[in-house]
């Protein structure tokens, strides 16, 4: 979704990557948001992401939010 729908380049994206050095903002975070809800349709309202968090944080809140 990152490299599809915000144009962030596949060797920009590591765990360590902060969210705010691949240029997304509050508002990019929110529709990023929106977009993991419906694609796996699960529920992240609890999930706090700031520009401040990492590609590893959001990967780790998605894994954690997805029913096994």
């Amino acid at each position: 979704m990152l490299v599809q729908r915000f144009g962030v380049s596949s060797g920009d994206i590591t765990d360590g990557t902060a969210l705010r050095s691949l240029r997304l903002d509050s508002l990019a975070l929110e529709e990023l948001r929106v977009l993991i809800e419906e694609r796996l349709d699960i529920d992240l309202d609890a999930v706090s992401l700031t520009p401040r968090n990492t590609v590893g944080q959001l990967v780790a809140a998605v894994d954690g939010t997805v029913p096994a």
